[in-house]
């Protein structure tokens, strides 16, 4: 099974701390962003990684990561995305270096306090389609939400004004190789990027998308000043620091 981890886009709402390094690269307690979803895949059994990056800051990853070693692994794979054209966008440059195989896809920004190897040895066994985190949070409107029934997700709606529920869609995505194919087939949304909603909403129409409940905390941590902050405070605090 490949991992990817994208790690593109300018970062914008973090300003001025992002106007000179991509923000997966700003420090969560004693070590960069990117490091957690890294070794959260690497826990989880998949070794074979690649890094979607982009932006002015992209060779400070290769400076940093370097082969990969420090993680364990034997090499690592890098990739340059071109402005900002959504997640999808950024995961269909991997294509290639899947090779037809399933996939982890993590956002470089987001930590996760129990890791997903369940998830993703519940992937490994399921026969089709995709597979998805969902967690409970307090502002539905800021996140895309599932709606469910009898237990099944019936759509994901992007930040709703009216949300029918709280389970919010993390940054883990886990998909087989035809995820690039439903990739080709998209257009732009309103804000011109190509959105990973609408993959998942594929997967969901199709009734091939699974999912779990995530056990323990989440956090996005490149969302914002505060959240940033509060994934420090986090992530010291599960390491045994008192705050």
């Amino acid at each position: 099974m490949k991992g990817v981890v994208l790690a593109g886009g300018l970062g914008t709402r973090l300003h001025p701390i992002t106007k000179i390094t991509n923000k997966h690269l700003l420090p969560i307690y004693k070590k960069p962003m990117i490091y957690y979803s890294i070794e959260m895949l690497v826990e989880a059994g998949v070794n074979d990684i690649m890094i979607v990056t982009g932006g002015n800051s992209a060779g400070d990853f290769l400076r940093l990561i370097g082969n990969g070693k420090e993680f364990g692994l034997s090499h690592i794979n890098y990739t340059y995305q071109d402005g900002e054209g959504g997640i999808a966008d950024a995961l269909s440059l991997a294509e290639d270096f899947v090779e037809g195989q399933k996939m982890v896809v993590v956002l470089g920004d987001n930590i996760l306090e129990k890791g997903i190897r369940s998830g993703v040895e519940a992937f490994q066994r399921q026969e089709k389609g995709a597979r998805i985190f969902l967690t409970e949070v307090e502002h539905p409107w800021e996140y895309g939400i599932a709606t469910m029934e009898n237990d099944r997700i019936v759509k994901v709606l992007e930040k709703p004004k009216e949300p029918v529920g709280n389970l919010a869609v993390i940054g883990v995505y886990m998909y087989p190789p035809d995820v690039f194919e439903y990739i080709k087939g998209l257009s732009p949304s309103a804000r011109g990027e190509l959105e990973i909603t609408d993959v998942n909403n594929r997967y969901i129409d199709r009734g091939e998308m699974e999912h779990q409940i995530l056990n323990g905390w989440w956090m996005d941590a490149g969302e914002n000043a505060e959240a940033l902050l509060m994934a420090n405070i986090m992530v010291a605090r599960s390491q045994g620091v008192e705050l």
